[in-house]
This record gives C-alpha cells, structure tokens and sequence, in this order.
C-alpha cells in the first residue's frame, strides 16, 4: 500500500540528487534542502508517516529520467500508479487559505480563470480522476477538502461529471470528444504532453518521442480510433 503525490513541479529534487544526497556534501547537500521541491518531498512524506503509510511515490524523484526506457514505461503506467493508489496528495501551492476555494477568484488566481494553478495543469487531470481518494492541500499543507466532499465544487472547476469524480471513469460512458473536453484548457510544459498526459485516460500506449511537437497529438488520436472507433476525437 502507498500513497502519490500530486503537485506543480518548481525547483524540483530528482532522482540522480535524492540517490546521491546522503554522499553530499555540505554544501550541495544544503542547496538542495532549500528548494521548494526538497521541502514538498518532506512535508508529503510526514503526512503519510501521520496517515500510517510506509511508501510514498513521487514523480519528480522516484523515475530515473535519465533512463529513456524507464521514463517511457513511467508515462505509460503512470495512470495505474494514481489509480492503484490508496490516497492521493494534492498539492495547491497558491492556496493561503484554510478551506478550499469554492468560487472564482480573480484577485488571488487571475492568471488561471480564477481557480488554483493546479487546476490548469495537464497532468493533473488524469491525477484527479483516478485515485479513489483524493485529499487536498494548501500551501502550508493544511488539509483543505477531500474529492468526495468536494464533488460538487470539483465538477464546477473541472467540468468533470460528478460520478466519474466520485466512482472513478468508466469509459464506455462517455464519447472521446466529452473526455477531451475535460482537458481542453489544461497546459503542459512540453506540447507532446498534451497527448502523453491522455493516454492512461483512453488505455492507450504511445511511443514516446518528444520533439515531434502537435504530431503526437495526431498518434493519439490515431491510437484512439483504432480502439475506440469513436470519431468524434476529430472535434479536437
């Protein structure tokens, strides 16, 4: 049993200095203690330790990047992973407050429609859907809601149908336009994201090769079809 994280990435620890942190020295070892992303790690491994779990997964230190072979197996399980889960953490960095923002709010989120960043990120969705539990947290990592409570909040933010956020997704119940749907404001760092981020979502696997840019959006849609037989993914 485990926990996973669920976060914007910032001044990340990756798995080459969390490998080799203990051998350190002081100095790099201190560098890297004062990154955001070195702290998330901490804060997230104390809740589970509070939450009585042994193991934690958290993607920006426990896939080898360097490894192309296990950085394309990570993306093509990555939606298992979420799901098989017993809980996820999700972390709102620009969330002050002690509850969860149930309205928009342009004067604290002006630059993503006026909801939490988190909400924006491509990842994310997959991230949101397929864990059975869901617990969020803000940004000093007080818990601020759970996914099931929030349902009704979550499906106004998301557009997400609130049975999907509450049992999980069955596809079958959907056409592939309406789960596209669902990501069409999100942003990835890297436009080959945008279709990698999507997989897990359709059970569908893609070579990955970054550089092809919107190509690898047209495999997916490829990919899709040849499963699906569904055209309505053309709409996107």
């Amino acid at each position: 049993e485990y926990v996973i994280v669920s976060h914007r990435w910032e001044d990340e620890v990756n798995y080459e200095e969390m490998a080799a942190f203990m051998g350190m020295d002081d100095r790099c070892r201190s560098n890297v203690r004062q990154r955001t992303g070195y702290r998330k790690i901490i804060k997230s491994c104390k809740q589970a330790k509070l939450d009585k779990y042994e193991w934690i997964w958290i993607d920006t230190c426990c896939i080898d990047k360097r490894s192309s072979s296990e950085l394309q197996e990570a993306i093509g399980s990555m939606y298992q992973w979420y799901e098989r889960s017993q809980k996820c953490y999700a972390y709102l960095d620009d969330v002050e407050d002690s509850s969860f923002p149930i309205k928009q709010d342009f004067s604290k989120f002006h630059k993503v429609n006026g909801w939490p960043k988190w909400f924006s990120r491509g990842w994310t969705l997959q991230e949101l859907i397929a864990p059975k539990q869901v617990e969020f947290f803000n940004k000093n990592w007080v818990t601020v809601g759970r996914k099931e409570e929030l349902a009704e909040a979550l499906e106004k933010i998301t557009r997400i149908p609130i049975d999907v956020l509450r049992d999980g997704q069955k596809r079958t119940c959907f056409c592939v336009a309406q789960i596209i749907s669902w990501a069409a404001d999100r942003e990835t760092t890297r436009p080959e994201d945008r279709a990698y981020s999507l997989t897990g979502l359709f059970g569908v696997k893609l070579q990955m090769t970054y550089g092809d840019g919107k190509k690898v959006f047209q495999e997916l849609q490829l990919a899709i079809i040849e499963k699906y037989s569904d055209y309505s993914i053309f709409a996107w």
